[in-house]
């Protein structure tokens, strides 16, 4: 980022569910910094529900989630979704 320029922090949460849509707990949900490959995990509760806050909204994140040996599809978050606080939906397949 070029010297003195700023960023709008902006924040990402979502569900982790199965196939049928039920959400799942326990699940580690990652997500990444496609500039510097950083990786942020959070862990839901019993409502499949995870956030991430304070992310850079000039940079691309990918999420993905991980259930005992399964990993949903990733879902990248880009710099050009200009909702302050989008709401991304992870899907596990299990039933």
């Amino acid at each position: 980022m070029p010297a003195g320029a700023q960023y709008q922090p902006r924040d990402v949460s979502g569900v982790v569910t199965d196939l049928r849509g039920n959400p799942l707990p326990k699940v580690a949900v990652q997500i990444e910094n496609t500039n510097t490959l950083r990786v942020r995990s959070y862990i839901t509760g019993t409502d499949g529900r995870y956030h991430f806050n304070d992310l850079n909204d000039d940079i691309d994140f990918v999420l993905k989630a991980h259930y005992r040996r399964f990993w949903s599809k990733p879902k990248t978050l880009s710099k050009f979704n200009t909702e302050p606080h989008p709401m991304v939906t992870l899907v596990i397949p299990v039933d």
